[in-house]
């Protein structure tokens, strides 16, 4: 297990710029979770990642679905895509059977899941998933994101 990354992110395109790097790294099968409070870029940074995996659609946070699938369509490098899973876990509040009721399991069998607000709710359902913290600078745009992959 390598020790976590951190990298400071003055501007959103910074930090969206972070989620197409990991997006390199990710397969089918991949749970990222995201952590961190209101404003910090999890959306953002997510972005990024559809961007990376080349992903189809428009992706903003999926607050009020709770989950939405984005189909693969063709990384930036001309390889083919990676379906992705984007799921805001706020409103779970630790519910269980609502969590279920998602079937992310299944998806993790051919999409890269990443979840809002998913510390401590999600990371039993798959052996390892890449936790990516952001915090954010008091009154600034400034980012700092820290990263590893646990399991």
């Amino acid at each position: 297990m390598a020790d976590p990354r951190t990298r400071v992110l003055p501007s959103v395109d910074d930090t969206e710029a972070l989620g197409r790097e990991l997006a390199q790294t990710l397969r089918p099968g991949d749970l990222v979770v995201l952590d961190g409070p209101l404003g910090a870029g999890k959306t953002a940074l997510t972005r990024g990642i559809a961007a990376g995996l080349g992903v189809q659609g428009r992706v903003s946070s999926p607050t009020f679905i709770i989950a939405r699938a984005h189909r693969a369509g063709q990384r930036p490098d001309g390889s083919p895509g990676v379906p992705m899973v984007h799921v805001d876990a706020y409103r779970l509040a630790g519910d269980l059977d609502e969590l279920d009721s998602l079937d992310l399991d299944t998806d993790l069998n051919h999409a890269v899941v990443v979840v809002e607000w998913g510390k401590g709710v999600v990371e039993h359902l798959a052996d390892r998933h890449l936790r990516v913290q952001l915090v954010r600078e008091p009154e600034s745009d400034v980012r700092t994101a820290i990263w590893e992959w646990i399991g």
